[in-house]
């Protein structure tokens, strides 16, 4: 048996910490979709946007310092709150709504799956645990 804590860098959730964090992206992502079926949005754009925040990972071509720094900017919530705060404050588009529920289902679809925001150490490290090949072994 290993002991987590030289494994996994500090901060990292694991056990029932993890599973509750787990579940509020599911809560999130649930709550992202279900604000935007209710507002009766175009599927077509929710598709096409989806995935767009994982265009971050383009930043790893820069190393895993940038790289952790470009994704996490795309996958942490504050993005899509600041932009929902904005848009009401400034009676903005409806474009505004759009993309901050598309925004906040991407980041709870990643955290219901494990994708946490990323440690400078590399990819695979993540507040949520280790991802990919890296946590089997």
């Amino acid at each position: 048996m290993t002991d987590t804590a030289t494994t996994l860098p500090a901060g990292t959730v694991t056990g029932g910490v993890r599973i509750l964090l787990r579940l509020e992206g599911l809560g999130l992502f649930i709550l992202a979709v279900l604000l935007y079926a209710h507002a009766g949005l175009s599927w077509v754009t929710f598709a096409v946007l989806f995935l767009a925040p994982d265009l971050s990972f383009l930043g790893y071509l820069a190393g895993p310092r940038v790289g952790a720094v470009v994704y996490n900017l795309a996958h942490d919530t504050l993005g899509p709150f600041t932009l929902a705060i904005t848009g009401f404050l400034l009676a903005s588009h409806p474009v505004v709504l759009v993309v901050t529920l598309i925004w906040l289902a991407h980041i709870g679809m990643d955290r219901a799956l494990g994708f946490g925001l990323k440690y400078s150490a590399g990819f695979s490290f993540t507040h949520l645990g280790r991802i990919g090949k890296a946590a089997k072994t």
